[in-house]
C-alpha cells in the first residue's frame, strides 16, 4: 500500500453508437486511459468529469452521466501511487479534439483494444463497457 493518499479522479466510460470506447493519451506518456481528471476541492465527481471533458476534449456534457462505481488501481503515470476513480458512463457521437495535456485521442474496440492501456482502464473501465453496448 502506498504511503501517499490516493489520487481521486472522475473519469468517463465514453462509448459511441457503434460501441467503440474513447480513450486518451497524455503528452509524454504511453498508456491510453479513459478521459477525465482530478477532482478539485469542493467539486463533486460529476462536476469534475464535466469540467475535464470540456477542457480536454471540447465535449459539453448535457444531462447527468450515469455513475457506474468507484474503482482503484495503480496509477499509470505516477509510480507507486494508487488512483481512486469515480467512473461515469456517457454516450458521445460527436467529434473530439485533444487539448490541455492530451496528445492523442482514439476510438477503440473495448473488447480487443490494440493500444497499451492504463491498469484502471484495462482491469475495470473497458470490461464494464459490455453492460452498455447495445
Amino acid at each position: 500500500m502506498s504511503p501517499l493518499p490516493p489520487i481521486r479522479i472522475a473519469a468517463g466510460l465514453i462509448l459511441d453508437s457503434a460501441g467503440r470506447a474513447l480513450l486518451v493519451r497524455k503528452r509524454g506518456t504511453e498508456a491510453f486511459m479513459q478521459a477525465g481528471g482530478k477532482i478539485e476541492p469542493g467539486e463533486s465527481p460529476r462536476e469534475a468529469l464535466k469540467r475535464e471533458l470540456r477542457e480536454e476534449l471540447a465535449i459539453e456534457v448535457t444531462g447527468e452521466p450515469e455513475h457506474i462505481g468507484c474503482f482503484s488501481a495503480p496509477a499509470a503515470n505516477e509510480a507507486g501511487r494508487i488512483v481512486e476513480a469515480e467512473i461515469f458512463y456517457l454516450q458521445h457521437d460527436g467529434e473530439v479534439f485533444p487539448a490541455a495535456e492530451l496528445e492523442e485521442v482514439r476510438w477503440v474496440d473495448p473488447v480487443a483494444p490494440t493500444v497499451l492501456l492504463a491498469p484502471l482502464t484495462r482491469d475495470y473501465v473497458l470490461p464494464l463497457s459490455q453492460r452498455f453496448v447495445k
